[in-house]
């Protein structure tokens, strides 16, 4: 997935939080935490496919504290119709 789209996915926000001066993003923060667990679960022979797994059901979990099943349902089909990174979205300009 690209930038472009992990940008998309996520309503086009960038989830930045102001904090003296530097800009952090959230998905600089997922993307640390991810890069770490998929290490971890490679050097404990675990493979990533399964660590991607927990951490997909955890995500969901998180998000039915506070969205509905619906919700939810539409936003993981919207980034698996869009997941190609040849692919460009429609609303996208050239």
């Amino acid at each position: 997935m690209t930038e472009i789209k992990a940008r998309a996915a996520d309503g086009g926000h960038a989830h930045r939080s102001e904090r003296k001066g530097d800009a952090m993003y959230a998905s600089d923060v997922a993307q640390r935490h991810f890069s770490a667990a998929v290490a971890e679960a490679e050097t404990s022979g675990l493979g990533h496919e399964a660590v991607c797994r927990a951490l997909l059901s955890l995500v969901i979990s998180k998000y039915l504290e506070t969205r509905s099943i619906a919700d939810i349902q539409a936003e993981l089909r919207f980034i698996a119709e869009n997941c190609d990174p040849d692919t460009d979205f429609m609303f996208m300009r050239p």
